[in-house]
């Protein structure tokens, strides 16, 4: 029988540095890990063997011009790029508008955990509130297996973990989650209900380490297609609006 999630990776220094791959591979099949679990598990055994000696401040990563150009190709689909710390680092168009509380905070990039969290008008933007706090907290545990050195993921846990009890529990329940492709919920300001699909693709370049890309598309023919067109058009209007004339001319 598999035992509970919560019980899979109760400490990050409990396995000893001389474990094999071999062992760690049979113990993921004892636990049933999958995927996501499997992964973070030899993240763990890594880190172990390799532990940082202080705290690592990463850089917030920067796309390069053409990972820009391809958001801006994609007119008909909200998309893109966030780090492991889940903060938005370059979007289209669309992307943004479909994200629009996310930017409201000035002076900190958008982040979909501080938003989860720590801002209440989550709970109207996303439906199955639940189920988005679950996956949010399992995307920033995996990362934690991976970089388990990264100073600003540690000040953000810690500043969730303060504030919020429905971070605090969640964290403390060690699910671990990759994020490839699903389905998601939304309740726009000003479109309304927003019924989309997502793949997520990490990027492959070497500058690009640690960014995934991420695109948001409707079912054709549906009442979420029209809503994301008529979302389009609103960030198009706005767009202009808030450019200078001159600019435009």
């Amino acid at each position: 029988r598999r035992p509970p999630r919560s019980t899979l990776f109760p400490y990050h220094d409990a396995l000893p540095i001389w474990v094999s791959e071999d062992v760690l591979e049979a113990v993921a099949r004892a636990l049933q890990l999958d995927e996501a679990e499997r992964t973070y598990l030899f993240d763990l055994a890594r880190a172990a063997i390799k532990p940082a000696r202080t705290p690592q401040r990463r850089s917030r990563a920067q796309v390069q011009p053409r990972v820009q150009w391809m958001l801006d190709s994609m007119t008909a689909s909200a998309a893109f790029v966030a780090n492991g710390r889940l903060d938005i680092v370059a979007t289209n168009s669309l992307g943004r508008a479909l994200h629009a509380p996310l930017f409201d905070v000035p002076g900190r990039p958008a982040n979909f955990a501080r938003f989860q969290f720590l801002d209440p008008r989550s709970r109207d933007f996303y439906p199955d509130w639940e189920g988005a706090a679950n996956i949010t907290v399992a995307l920033l545990r995996a990362e934690a297996g991976r970089h388990p050195g990264d100073a600003q993921l540690r000040e953000l846990v810690g500043e969730l973990s303060t504030v919020s009890d429905e971070f605090r529990s969640r964290w403390a329940a060690h699910d671990v989650r990759i994020h490839h492709d699903g389905a998601k919920s939304f309740r726009h300001p000003v479109v309304g209900g927003l019924d989309l699909g997502y793949y997520t693709l990490d990027l492959p370049t070497e500058d690009h380490r640690g960014l995934r890309l991420t695109i948001y598309t409707a079912e054709p023919g549906t009442p979420s297609e029209d809503a994301l067109k008529l979302l389009a058009s609103w960030a198009a209007t706005t767009a202009g609006a808030s450019t200078p004339a001159t600019e435009r001319s």
